[in-house]
């Protein structure tokens, strides 16, 4: 008996599909002698520090850093699955690993064989389309799971470090602001806190941002015919009815230009518009070629949720959740928290069933779906790009797009766009670039006139997403214009302009940026080794988090009152910005993500083991626990302050004898009063 052990029961519904001839039994599929199984995603968890120790549940500094054995324990409700997964492997000749092809698939899974005490060989399944075609694909392509050990003990890893790190931090950072009169929990994160920080110091660069002055300068240019006659003469001056373009002084030498390049003094622009006014300038530059613009590549799931925000205003645990329904319930889609936008070559197959079920599927999308052309093979179709998963696309399956939530529509429709784009030809169009010296000072103008629009007829509506960026000079014929023209300048006009200011967050940008804060890394180490992190991801450039978390964090930050989210806008509330100011720059900057990372590839490869790498970790909460102990965490709080220390805040406590108020400081400071007199001194 071979038994296959599946991430997700959808997962072991396709395996079984693919093999055909399948008996269901209570949380298993047999078919002839393979029994496919699966799990809930994560049937163990970590355990906390008083399953070890009971008097750890009680928070109390001295205890800290907390230290306790790396060990997993069932989640609750899941102990019957384990215990079946735990009978048919006890018979088995062989057991299948199929988690997700990713880190944490192969830990969730290899965490249950070692639980329930597999002595099998185990052989790794690889699967990221539940398509059937694609499933059986896979099966015929079977590895040996101890190739994979590495990346078991690299997600190990992580895991246990986030949680030691995160369990001790917030411990310590909530008890020291408790002595100062704080309230609830102050929780700190190895991606959290920087998220947090990423926000607030957005916030605090656009208040402290200060407007400065830069300057534009813009001319006309009238065609006045070629430079010179066959007798050396020039041609007399431009006709009535000849056409004319508006050109941008391009900045020269001598010219005094801001960090940007941009001019910042008028009066250097006035004496060129004295010396260009009236003259008579030559084209030293004029190309038109013809250029294409490919569809935009299907999502994954930050550019997903980013959409799906920017256009509907859903949050993006929303999505996700919404993401998780139309894959598990009604498989209209594939796997959906991929970090991937390609496809696999041999997908492309698999086109004109697509194409057909979203027709059947999305009426709104029946017309495009139809003049799509299946034999298209775009630049989405790239296996090497491919990683543990590939872009979020539609399956074959149909259904009937009433049946569905708003939500579950929207988002089907969105994916299933994106996937008929690929289909469509590219767009077409002509771009020019003129460039004119007048009295020794270049000018420059871009024009585009649009031969076919292509796959943009899906995106005619859409506004501000990445499909429909408009290019600089959208819709500007200036083809007429040749090199070697002669062209009279006129009405030469200075602008005046004012910096602005880094953009607020909104969702979609936040989440785009979380897959990017390596540009905001000033040390060249750390910065490297983000990128270095992502270097085999396509859509990530030295990112925080992963698609399957990302959305969560936010919303936790969001639920505990750090960030908040004003119509599109999200920023830092007074609570997130006292919190972040409170914490050491390690806890708020991306740094210890970048050189976890480095040490878990080294435990990938066996150079490292997971003990001295835990053995580190361990080190740096000590560290820091220690810089929390004398640290001064004070957050926005209520309520008098202590009057024997002065420093603390008198709350609202119980006691045998009834209510009192006592210092937020204690044991420190042991100062207390009766309710009577707390109220009298608040008057």
């Amino acid at each position: 008996m071979r038994v296959i052990v599946a991430e997700k029961p959808e997962l072991g519904r396709a395996i079984a599909d693919a093999l055909g001839g399948g008996r269901r039994a209570d949380g298993h599929i047999v078919c002839r002698d393979v029994a496919v199984t699966w799990c809930f995603g994560h049937l163990l968890e970590l355990t906390d520090p008083e399953d070890h120790d009971p008097a750890t549940k009680r928070w109390d500094a001295a205890r800290l850093p907390l230290s306790w054995p790396a060990t997993h324990k069932p989640i609750a409700d899941k102990e019957d699955q384990i215990a079946l997964i735990r009978r048919l492997v006890k018979g088995a000749s062989v057991v299948v690993h199929a988690g997700d092809p990713d880190e944490e698939g192969q830990l969730l899974v290899d965490l249950v064989l070692h639980h329930v005490g597999n002595r099998a060989p185990v052989k790794r399944l690889l699967i990221n389309d539940l398509n059937v075609d694609a499933v059986r694909r896979a099966l015929r392509g079977m590895r040996d799971n101890a190739e994979f050990v590495g990346l078991y003990h690299a997600a190990l890893a992580r895991s246990v470090a986030d949680q030691r790190y995160g369990y001790n931090l917030t411990r310590a950072y909530t008890l020291a602001a408790q002595r100062l009169g704080a309230e609830g929990v102050l929780s700190v994160g190895r991606v959290q806190t920087p998220i947090l920080g990423l926000v607030v110091r957005r916030d605090r660069q656009r208040e402290r941002h200060e407007k400065a002055k830069y300057f534009e300068l813009d001319a006309a240019f009238t065609g006045a015919g070629r430079t010179g006659s066959a007798d050396g003469v020039d041609d007399a001056g431009a006709d009535a009815d000849a056409p004319s373009l508006r050109a941008r002084y391009v900045p020269g030498k001598g010219v005094p230009v801001d960090d940007k390049g941009r001019p910042n003094e008028r009066d250097a622009l006035e004496a060129i518009v004295a010396a260009v006014d009236g003259e008579r300038g030559k084209v030293t530059k004029a190309t038109t070629d013809t250029r294409t613009t490919p569809p935009p590549l299907p999502y994954d799931l930050l550019t997903l949720q980013a959409d799906a925000s920017r256009t509907f205003g859903l949050a993006p645990d929303a999505t996700l959740a919404l993401t998780q329904s139309l894959r598990e319930r009604h498989r209209l889609i594939t796997y959906n928290r991929s970090d991937c936008r390609h496809l696999p070559d041999e997908q492309h197959a698999d086109a004109p069933a697509t194409l057909a079920a979203i027709a059947a599927t999305a009426p709104v999308l029946a017309g495009a779906a139809g003049r799509a052309d299946p034999t298209l093979k775009g630049r989405a179709y790239d296996s090497r790009h491919v990683t543990a998963h590939h872009a979020i696309v539609p399956t074959a399956a149909r259904a009937d797009l009433s049946r569905l939530s708003d939500g579950e529509a929207k988002v089907y429709q969105l994916v299933a766009r994106a996937f008929v784009a690929q289909f469509h030809p590219p767009e077409r169009y002509r771009a020019t670039v003129v460039e004119i010296v007048v009295a020794g000072h270049t000018f420059r103008a871009t024009g585009r006139v649009q031969l076919d629009p292509g796959w943009k007829r899906l995106y005619r509506n859409d506004r501000g997403g990445e499909a429909s960026v408009a290019l600089e000079g959208a819709g500007v014929d200036i083809e007429w214009v040749t090199r070697g023209d002669a062209v009279d300048c006129t009405d030469p006009l200075v602008a005046e302009r004012e910096t602005r200011p880094l953009p607020a967050y909104t969702m979609a940008t936040l989440l785009k940026d979380l897959a990017a804060v390596a540009k905001y890394v000033t040390d060249p180490r750390v910065k490297a080794l983000l990128l270095a992190k992502d270097s085999d991801k396509k859509g990530e450039r030295g990112g925080i988090g992963t698609p399957a978390t990302r959305s969560a964090i936010i919303a936790t930050l969001l639920r505990r009152g750090y960030l908040q989210e004003t119509g599109k806008r999200v920023s830092a509330t007074t609570l997130g910005r006292d919190f972040h100011d409170a914490l050491p720059a390690s806890a708020t900057a991306p740094d210890m993500t970048a050189l976890w990372h480095e040490q878990q590839e080294r435990i990938r490869s066996g150079e490292m083991s997971l003990e001295s790498f835990l053995d580190g970790v361990a080190r740096h909460v000590g560290e820091e626990v220690a810089r929390a102990g004398t640290a001064e965490i004070r957050v926005t709080v209520t309520g008098p302050t202590c009057p024997a220390c002065d420093r603390g805040v008198m709350k609202a406590r119980k006691g045998a004898k009834g209510a009192f108020l006592g210092c937020s400081r204690y044991p420190d400071c042991r100062h207390t009063s009766d309710v009577a007199a707390g109220a009298k001194e608040r008057a």
